[in-house]
């Protein structure tokens, strides 16, 4: 899909058109006709159709940023490390069994996240457990999001999990 002019005597007019394939060769379809150019020029409707239809385009609003020189911020994160050990995390059972030894504990958090993650940051990036709650904001790890680990080790437990 595109946008076409054709000349009629002195006058140009805008069309969206569509190629398509018809018994081996190409054929245009005009899908809607946008009006005579000068005149969506002068009343700045073709202006904002651009900048309407500028929204929904990731590339454009990039360009369309570094031109009015502002910067543009993306969010990247890793998705390895959680992506290969959460499936031998699973296989293996271990997020089942930490679930089941701490079902009566009544956490306000997901502890087996918890555990997972921290155990997933000394295994890639080993550090303390504190370096792991910036470390988990680089990578993809399904449910760290919810997790604050400054409030998990700076508890104090009652009592020793059943597992440490």
């Amino acid at each position: 899909m595109f946008v076409r002019t054709k000349k009629r005597d002195d006058k140009t007019y805008l069309m969206i058109v569509e190629n398509q394939h018809v018994g081996g060769r190409i054929e245009q379809t005009v899908l809607h006709s946008l009006g005579r150019l000068d005149k969506l020029q002068e009343s700045g409707q073709l202006d904002g159709l651009l900048a309407s239809l500028g929204r929904f385009s990731e590339k454009l609003a990039v360009l369309g940023a570094v031109e009015r020189g502002e910067t543009i911020t993306a969010v990247t994160r890793r998705i390895g490390p959680a992506f290969i050990f959460e499936r031998l995390w699973r296989e293996l059972g271990v997020g089942e069994v930490i679930a089941e030894l701490a079902a009566e504990r009544k956490f306000e958090f997901s502890i087996e996240r918890a555990i997972f993650l921290t155990v997933l940051h000394r295994l890639f990036d080993p550090g303390s457990d504190r370096a792991a709650e910036k470390w988990k904001d680089t990578h993809a790890i399904a449910g760290a999001d919810e997790l604050a680990l400054q409030l998990i080790f700076d508890s104090e437990l009652s009592e020793p999990l059943p597992f440490q």
